[in-house]
């Protein structure tokens, strides 16, 4: 082959490749995403943001609170990326549509309820987007919804949590694991599964007492991320 020839054909490569990775970017950034917004002052977090993908990938943002001296040395929230179960996501894809994708009101617009905070539940795809704002919403597939993604904030809390004690002060790790099982058993936390890794650091961890790692292999039984 002359040198031209050579020339164009590792050209017409280059170009086919760089179209593959251009077409799998745009088919990423067009999946089908949910994403919750809860602005609640005064509790904590007071501010967290959950997106989900239809292929279960997730991300978190969120304020929630460490330690004093963490808190001191962030300087921004935290985001953390990371994988729901199949099952967690096919869930919450189903109910927003049972939600008709939050087009229209989905405020109860109920008189004298207490305030449980502003959230936000929106959807987005390669054709559409809408989202609703409410406090309180009497939509039965918004109020799975919302439970959902409360509990999911609380299951990624305790695993912020018990990541820092792991690195900084494992004696801690005593209680907030206790802690984690009871809400666990309690029916208060989804998708323990998202937060598997660290649990398996400490049930494999000579160094942690045997009480503490037994809880963490009942987290992981719990949420079928164990050996």
């Amino acid at each position: 082959m002359r040198r031209d020839g050579l020339r164009a054909y590792c050209g017409a490569l280059i170009c086919f490749a760089f179209s593959l990775l251009l077409a799998a970017q745009a088919e990423q950034l067009a999946l089908p995403t949910v994403t919750f917004t809860c602005d609640f002052p005064g509790s904590d977090p007071s501010h967290y943001v959950i997106s989900v993908s239809s292929d279960a990938h997730a991300s978190y943002v969120s304020d929630g609170k460490l330690t004093a001296q963490a808190e001191a040395d962030a300087d921004a929230p935290t985001r953390l990326e990371f994988t729901i179960s199949s099952e967690t996501a096919t869930r919450i894809f189903d109910l927003a549509k049972r939600a008709r994708y939050f087009k229209g009101e989905i405020d109860s617009k109920k008189k004298n309820l207490a305030s449980a905070g502003t959230k936000t539940l929106s959807y987005k795809d390669a054709r559409k987007a809408t989202q609703a704002t409410y406090n309180y919403s009497s939509v039965p597939a918004v109020q799975e919804l919302t439970k959902l993604f409360q509990n999911l904030s609380a299951t990624l809390e305790f695993g912020r949590r018990i990541e820092y004690d792991y690195r900084y002060q494992k004696l801690a790790l005593d209680q907030e694991v206790k802690r984690m099982e009871e809400m666990a058993n309690q029916g208060s936390l989804e998708d323990v599964s998202a937060v598997a890794p660290i649990l398996q650091k400490i049930a494999n961890d000579a160094s942690i007492i045997n009480g503490v790692r037994a809880r963490a292999e009942r987290l992981l039984a719990r949420a079928g991320a164990g050996k």
